[in-house]
């Protein structure tokens, strides 16, 4: 352990992925490598991006205008303009805009939401979960930049904190009872807490050596930490005095991905490698299983509502769907943006769910009522380039994190008829 340093509007030139393709998100994955057109800058993308991550992530993308290219090379790193010029320029001539890239579908509706963005201070740093603390700040995991960073939002002055592993990829994100802020790290198997006032990192390595990627954190009522483990385990931490348990999902292969707690302090999570939902005892640890309607479902986030409703994201079908405890029944319906539409960060707001979908242009934050089965759906302003988790604020705000623009965000709810 030792004191992390803490930045004030740090500007690196630092190269890293953004998020163009819509891929599993591991930290550091490189996909196979590419042959690029023939063309002007053709070599400085060539040189330049496959510093940080393949080529697969421009050639599966579904393509951006120029301006958009500008705008997501801006905010990885600060290239001198004719570098800067010839690299958008080719990009944009080659991989342009698909037109079967799926496109957003505005729903009105009576809610009415405000957006405010921020840009973080590193570049390329990839922002990957959002936490609204209690002080009213908005917090991010750098993943590519192995730091933590907050905003205040009203004033708007942004921190960053180097954590004091390099390659950390800190991934999940959740804030404790005394105001300390926890990580997952996700490349080095431990989980870190951060102390915003001293800038202090410590880090617990996982006790053991067969779990590796822990994923999201969450705090159960009784102040204990859970958290998810990418290749099939959940573990728990007393952090009063560092015990650490690590059990197996009786899933083979297995993904626990989002995680979130009940009011009976039932711990929830969804298998991104199977149909499955899965709650875990908090005093036994004992995992039961849910199978989805769909074998072909993959849920990637989770939320709860206040009426103990277990909703899930499914990936890559396009659906939401909804557990009843209570009869094991599930109900699905599909997302406004359609099959396609990847839903993916989500909370909820008493009994209203919210979500982003990461598969249309631009990305929408979407509301859905489960007692009207309505939606209504907005545009995030810098198209949000994958939203991969969301947390809802005490009053009913909603912040992101945007990855691939280096951006981060908050949505301010107002619903006339004074119900959120």
């Amino acid at each position: 352990m030792r004191k992390g340093s803490l930045l004030l509007l740090a500007v690196a030139a630092a190269f890293v992925a953004t998020t163009m393709s819509m891929s599993v998100d591991v930290a550091g994955q490189r996909g196979p490598q590419v042959q690029l057109p023939e063309g002007p800058g053709k070599e400085l993308v060539s040189t330049a991006c496959t510093k940080c991550h393949a080529l697969n992530f421009i050639t599966n993308s579904f393509g951006f205008s120029r301006t958009e290219w500008t705008d997501l090379i801006g905010s990885m790193v600060a290239l001198p303009p004719a570098d800067r010029d010839a690299i958008t320029g080719y990009l944009a001539q080659h991989f342009p805009e698909k037109a079967d890239a799926p496109k957003a579908k505005i729903v009105p509706g009576p809610v009415q939401v405000t957006f405010r963005e921020w840009q973080a201070p590193t570049l390329g740093q990839r922002p990957h979960d959002p936490l609204w603390t209690r002080d009213g700040k908005l917090w991010w995991t750098g993943q590519y930049a192995s730091r933590l960073g907050n905003v205040d939002t009203k004033t708007g002055q942004t921190r960053e904190y180097v954590l004091d592993t390099p390659n950390s990829g800190p991934h999940g994100i959740v804030e404790d009872a005394q105001g300390n802020v926890w990580y997952t790290g996700i490349n080095v198997q431990e989980v870190g807490k951060v102390d915003p006032k001293t800038g202090v990192v410590t880090e617990y390595k996982l006790n053991n050596p067969d779990a590796r990627g822990p994923h999201t954190p969450m705090f159960d009522k009784k102040g204990i930490l859970f958290f998810t483990i990418q290749n099939g385990y959940v573990g728990r931490l007393n952090t009063a005095n560092g015990d650490m348990k690590i059990v197996k999902s009786p899933s083979e292969p297995s993904y626990p991905y989002g995680i979130r707690v009940d009011s009976n302090n039932l711990l929830w999570y969804v298998d991104y490698r199977q149909p499955k939902l899965a709650s875990v005892n908090a005093d036994t640890m004992e995992i039961k299983e849910y199978t989805l309607p769909r074998a072909d479902a993959r849920p990637r986030r989770i939320g709860i509502t206040a009426d103990n409703m277990i909703w899930y994201a499914d990936f890559p079908q396009g659906y939401i769907g909804r557990l009843d405890p209570k009869t094991g029944q599930f109900k699905e319906w599909v997302s406004p943006g359609g099959l396609q539409s990847r839903p993916y960060g989500m909370d909820t707001v008493g009994d209203i769910l919210w979500y982003s979908e990461s598969g249309v242009k631009p990305n929408t934050l979407v509301r859905f009522d489960p007692k009207t089965e309505a939606f209504q759906t907005w545009a995030i302003p810098s198209r949000g380039h994958v939203v991969r988790f969301i947390d809802a604020t005490p009053d009913g705000n909603i912040v992101i994190a945007e990855s691939g623009i280096n951006r981060v965000a908050i949505a301010e709810v107002k619903n006339p008829t004074g119900t959120r």
